[in-house]
């Protein structure tokens, strides 16, 4: 069993590596480094520093925003539909059960806000939720990368499209393997 969960750990951060630095071509986006090096030149840095902060009162917070990025990256790619607000459709991802325990919406909201001021209407949130899981990553000790950016917004967030494609915490290996084969098709990674 001990094997078992080292073997689905390091699945599961390998596509979150795989989610926040790879291609989007769910959403049309042409991600590249240094992607806001002309139009929003310090958005990295105040991100960096905005969850610096965070983390510093709240070290939980880094697994809370690496977990927040990839619940967004299983429905309809990594485009910050988790982020939405119900609409008149009904019932948004964050409503669905397995988003109820989701946490760093808050850190998210700073960071787009200490962004804003400095370069307003220029950073997406789908790009905030990719360097805020980065950024948690570093400042616990993990691995650096340089994420790709330039992921545009979702619109659209339905709770069952988030019941549909999330792993359940009860799958086995097998369904692990074919449900994150799934998110590799809607991410464009081969």
């Amino acid at each position: 069993m001990a094997v078992q969960t080292r073997v689905v750990s390091i699945f599961f951060i390998q596509l979150v590596l795989l989610a926040v630095s790879g291609p989007n071509r769910a959403n049309g986006a042409g991600l590249r480094t240094g992607y806001y090096d002309e139009s929003c030149p310090d958005a990295e840095t105040i991100a960096l520093k905005t969850i610096r902060k965070a983390i510093s009162k709240d070290v939980t917070l880094a697994a809370a925003l690496l977990r927040l990025h990839f619940h967004d990256c299983f429905v309809r790619g990594c485009e910050a539909s988790v982020l939405l607000d119900a609409a008149e459709e009904g019932d948004a991802e964050k409503d669905a059960s397995p988003n109820f325990s989701l946490r760093g919406y808050d850190v998210i909201d700073d960071v787009k806000s200490a962004i804003e001021k400095s370069c307003p209407g220029v950073v997406s949130c789908a790009d905030i939720l990719a360097l805020a899981a980065r950024d948690a990553v570093r400042l616990t000790g993990g691995s650096f990368w340089k994420a790709e950016t330039g992921r545009r917004d979702g619109r659209i967030s339905l709770s069952k499209e988030a019941d549909e494609n999330l792993p359940s915490s009860n799958f086995n290996i097998a369904q692990l393997k074919q449900n994150f084969a799934s998110l590799y098709t809607v991410l464009g990674i081969v």
